[in-house]
């Protein structure tokens, strides 16, 4: 088993799968958002959409670039390896008025949070959805190809709250798809 794998293996076993309803985390209201945007790469990702990620041997880190076009507004890029290839998207979002979210219903963005930050490092939770059909995606995004111990508690923690911990991968250190969204 690789030593990345083995990692993630035991933070699992260690936190363990005990809850059984869903508890979405609080989000973080006071994000300094430009010191949040630029360049992050994604080290892991918890999701309940099927088929989102390739096999195991095909998986590389993800990548995501964080704009602020005007206040209230985040332009997100997120790039991600899939069984077709490498694939990026762009999507402009708006915060909602009431709550520490950003979100573009038009573009099937349901939500984007940040649920914790020390700005090296992140957890964020992504809903999308369309045609009555919902997915919960956790990311870790990191500047740097490596993490901390505790932002990977962090996103173990939050993808148990969600639900999504039997479904939560550690990206390989392949950045080759990252780099794409390198400015």
């Amino acid at each position: 088993m690789r030593p990345g794998l083995l990692f993630l293996f035991l933070i699992l076993v260690l936190v363990g799968t005990s809850r059984t309803q869903e508890h979405v985390p609080k989000e973080s209201h006071n994000i300094n958002w430009s010191k949040f945007s630029g360049f992050w790469y994604i080290l892991a990702i918890a999701t309940d959409a099927k088929g989102f990620l390739p096999g195991k041997d095909k998986r590389k880190l993800g990548a995501s670039m964080v704009r602020i076009p005007k206040a209230g507004q985040l332009k997100v890029v997120i790039a991600f390896s899939r069984s077709q290839g490498c694939q990026s998207h762009t999507v402009t979002l708006r915060k909602d008025n009431k709550k520490a979210v950003f979100r573009n219903a038009l573009r099937g963005v349901k939500g984007f949070r940040v649920l914790s930050t020390d700005y090296s490092s992140a957890v964020v939770y992504v809903r999308l959805g369309r045609a009555g059909r919902e997915y919960k995606n956790l990311l870790l995004f990191s500047r740097q190809i490596t993490s901390s111990f505790l932002s990977i508690r962090d996103f173990v923690d939050a993808a148990e709250g969600l639900a999504l911990l039997e479904h939560a991968a550690i990206l390989p250190k392949d950045a080759s798809c990252a780099n794409t969204v390198l400015p």
